[in-house]
């Protein structure tokens, strides 16, 4: 059976080119690229509550979910004169001009060159240095079950709340859960990753037996949570992003009332419309709760007066004065001895 080549769509006043729309992405499943640029269109709504003056990381499957992809950071210059970009700058010290997702057509956009799911900085154009959004990245060791990961979030919300910030859960859409904290963007992405740091050991203090702040894959156990992924240039994809798993997985907002039962093979593709029609958007109010850094930020000057300075950062970052040692603690074993 042939495919058309193209089709247009007309959506937020634009039209959109969509090329092989019957190409399949999902193999399993038999959804193609067609169906993924709908579901981006029936959630716009929600979605861009999230992505909305964001800068946007886009990561291409040109052959679908079971290909190799490939991250693409610039937008390139052949683009539609209405697309917003944002100019960030990365740690390395150059810059890019990406993608910022305004409407359902930058989303319909960015289907077209293949992104599966959308991964958005913490930040928004209008200041693109100080985040407002704290992210908790939690992330099972191989082997670890998911109940584990879902009593991790629930620790994680309660350190939070208690320290005057609203987290909002979502699955990752793969093996993990995020929690979305929204702060007044008065702070650099040095304080909120400090501060998602003294989350990190503050829960893995709370359960021990089932999570970790350790940065070193050989020292962790359980849950790490990646506190890391508050850095500058780090993102994770975004509330209603499909994921590029064979099952279609959508990354999914939760109630809190949810968490302790949800399971992410439940929410996908095929059920996520369904599952807004009849819950409507847990994430409604995010953008509501904004809170302050401050009481992270006093946890984590306890922990640094206590002897616990700073953790390892991701190799591309310029190492730090406080910083450990950049060595994983078995290289350096065999180093001293």
């Amino acid at each position: 059976m042939g495919t058309r080549d193209a089709t247009m769509i007309e959506v937020a006043g634009r039209e959109v080119r969509l090329s092989n729309p019957d190409k399949v992405f999902f193999p399993r499943l038999g959804l193609t690229k067609l169906d993924l640029c709908r579901h981006y269109l029936d959630v716009a709504e929600p979605a861009l509550r999230h992505l909305r003056g964001r800068p946007c990381v886009m990561k291409r499957y040109v052959d679908g979910a079971e290909g190799e992809p490939f991250f693409q950071k610039r937008v390139g210059k052949k683009v539609p004169e209405w697309l917003q970009t944002a100019t960030v700058s990365f740690p390395s010290g150059r810059s890019a001009r990406e993608l910022v997702v305004e409407d359902a057509a930058h989303l319909a956009w960015a289907v077209n060159l293949g992104v599966i799911d959308f991964n958005p900085w913490p930040v928004r154009r209008d200041d693109l240095d100080r985040p407002d959004e704290l992210r908790v990245d939690l992330d099972p060791q191989p082997g670890v079950p998911f109940a584990d990961v879902r009593r991790v979030a629930i620790e994680a919300g309660e350190v939070l709340r208690e320290h005057g910030l609203i987290g909002f859960p979502k699955t990752s859409g793969s093996r993990g859960i995020h929690i979305l904290a929204r702060v007044e963007p008065r702070w650099g992405f040095d304080d909120v990753r400090r501060a998602a740091l003294a989350l990190a050991r503050e829960v893995e203090r709370r359960a021990p037996d089932i999570a970790t702040s350790k940065w070193w894959k050989e020292e962790r156990h359980g849950v790490f949570l990646d506190y890391n992924q508050n850095a500058r240039d780090r993102t994770v994809a975004s509330a209603y992003s499909v994921r590029p798993t064979p099952d279609a997985r959508v990354s999914t907002p939760l109630r809190w009332s949810e968490v302790p039962d949800v399971e992410p093979e439940d929410l996908t593709l095929l059920t996520i419309g369904d599952r807004l029609a009849r819950l409507g958007d847990p994430s409604a109010t995010i953008d509501d709760e904004a809170g302050s850094l401050d009481g992270l930020l006093d946890l984590a000057a306890r922990d640094e007066r206590d002897g616990l300075g700073d953790a390892p950062w991701p190799p591309h970052f310029r190492k730090r004065a406080d910083e450990p040692p950049r060595a994983r603690p078995s290289r350096r074993r065999q180093t001293e001895s």
